[in-house]
């Protein structure tokens, strides 16, 4: 569980960030100053990652990245217009909003990270591309059966105390059909 971001968190990223950088659309300064100056609303912010998938958010964008400049999600409805979403947030104060700032070198700022929360709703799969899956399904399927393998050979160590030549016999099958599985993936 990750530990809630405090207000004064939250307000001195955002006072640092107004400072260091000029934003692409001039209300996008005065959504974050409205903010800045209601506690309550601010404490229902929460800064994230893809914004897209959140039920309510905004993509902030500054000058030097090719973001658009302003983005507002509602459910399934994408608008460009700060003013509504500047209603919104007066008008639902109490629902949470997340927020996604595009700023040059984001990924690498410490600010950022500090108040930076992981999204909730976010796709299980979202950072993984096929060839990332593919290769973590032949990794677990060789590390199954390299376990499988290993717990075979304790049997039939098991067996050959125990003298029981039918379980030998039965459990060396078994152990040749796992390495035949195991020789497919090499």
């Amino acid at each position: 569980m990750q530990t809630p971001i405090s207000v004064d968190e939250k307000k001195d990223f955002v006072r640092w960030f107004l400072n260091h950088f000029q934003l692409k659309k001039r209300e996008s300064v005065w959504i974050l100053n409205y903010l800045m100056n209601h506690e309550s609303l601010l404490s229902s912010v929460h800064f994230v990652q893809e914004v897209k998938f959140c039920p309510r958010g905004m993509e902030i964008s500054a000058q030097g990245v090719s973001d658009p400049p302003f983005r507002f999600y509602k459910g399934q409805v994408m608008t460009n217009d700060a003013e509504k979403s500047f209603h919104d947030l007066r008008m639902n104060q109490g629902e949470p909003v997340y927020i996604q700032m595009n700023f040059e070198n984001a990924q690498q700022c410490s600010k950022y990270a500090l108040v930076l929360e992981e999204n909730p709703y976010l796709p299980k799969d979202y950072y993984l591309n096929d060839r990332d899956k593919n290769e973590a399904d032949r990794l677990l399927k060789i590390s199954l059966l390299q376990h499988r393998r290993k717990q075979i050979e304790e049997q039939i160590d098991e067996s050959l105390i125990n003298g029981e030549r039918t379980v030998f016999t039965e459990l060396c099958g078994r152990l040749e059909k796992v390495k035949e599985e195991l020789s497919a993936f090499y």
